[in-house]
């Protein structure tokens, strides 16, 4: 019998985020999945808000953390993974394929002595790989197309799909990013809704569509009835018109040139300069998505 870790969600709405603590009922051993670092753009002020509420949460239920899990480097906020790490000393992970969205990176922010190999997280999972939440089973699903590294993790009946698919009536994740690819993301979809019917699906963002409360667990068998995408698309060609054309409609996220930088680090802020402020790097004309037409 599978068992059900008990999760509890936690929503950024400065984001559309959400951020994840799921735990083994039996041993209270815990992972926490995606944490936000606070980032005021305007004021370029950073904070801990986010993630000392997750550390709080996880103090009043007793639990010990042995994981802290991205999905993916992020484009829309910054990870908390390194500052959890400092305050609870968990191994940090991500996807090996990490290493792919580096890389890309690298090139974009010109970054020639940065370290592409995944060392600022303590684990790479490759495709199928599993691991132990308490006595609770879970394995890694490679999930790309959103992004080249994207993965889900399957931890017992709970399916951390993240930028994947969204509540049934949001659809799915654009494809649109560096690296991102429609024609994988259809095929990434269809591997997570090979899983059981009654696996929960927890995502990682909700736009709140039509103004409802923020939302974001389901099932797969609620994602197969009703996701808005998937009722029209029924088929990789259909889903790659659609998935494409509503991507063309989209800018990009107005964190990406910050976030990645950040993200691609682990969570790492940069290092402060000689005055003793950290600078972020912002590449021009690098990216489509201008209000005006394509920027590069």
């Amino acid at each position: 019998m599978t068992v059900s870790p008990i999760v509890k969600g936690f929503y950024d709405p400065r984001t559309f985020s959400v951020q994840y603590v799921a735990h083994c009922p039996a041993t209270k051993r815990a992972a926490i999945i995606d944490p936000v670092l606070d980032f005021d753009p305007k004021s370029g002020a950073t904070a801990t808000l986010s993630a000392d509420e997750i550390l709080g949460y996880v103090e009043a239920q007793g639990l010990a953390v042995d994981w802290i899990l991205d999905t993916h480097p992020h484009a829309d906020h910054f990870s908390a993974a390194h500052y959890l790490k400092t305050k609870l000393g968990a191994p940090t992970a991500i996807g090996a394929m990490v290493t792919k969205v580096q890389t890309l990176w690298k090139g974009i922010y010109n970054w020639p002595d940065f370290p592409a190999d995944g060392s600022q997280w303590d684990r790479l999972f490759a495709a199928g790989e599993t691991f132990n939440v308490g006595e609770i089973d879970a394995r890694v699903l490679f999930s790309p197309g959103h992004t080249l590294a994207s993965i889900t993790y399957v931890i017992g009946d709970a399916a951390f799909v993240h930028d994947t698919l969204f509540q049934p009536d949001g659809g799915t994740a654009r494809a649109d990013f560096p690296g991102g690819s429609a024609k994988v993301l259809w095929h990434s979809i269809q591997e997570i809704l090979a899983l059981p019917d009654a696996t929960r699906v927890f995502t990682g963002h909700d736009y709140q569509p039509d103004g409802r409360e923020p939302a974001w667990e389901s099932t797969i068998g609620e994602q197969k009835r009703s996701n808005i995408h998937l009722a029209r698309a029924k088929t990789e060609a259909e889903f790659v018109e659609l998935r494409e054309a509503r991507d063309k409609t989209l800018s990009m996220p107005k964190l990406i040139l910050a976030a990645l930088q950040v993200n691609t680090r682990g969570g790492r802020l940069p290092e402060p300069e000689a005055n003793g402020t950290r600078y972020l790097k912002i590449p021009l004309d690098r990216l489509a998505g201008a209000p005006w037409g394509d920027a590069r």
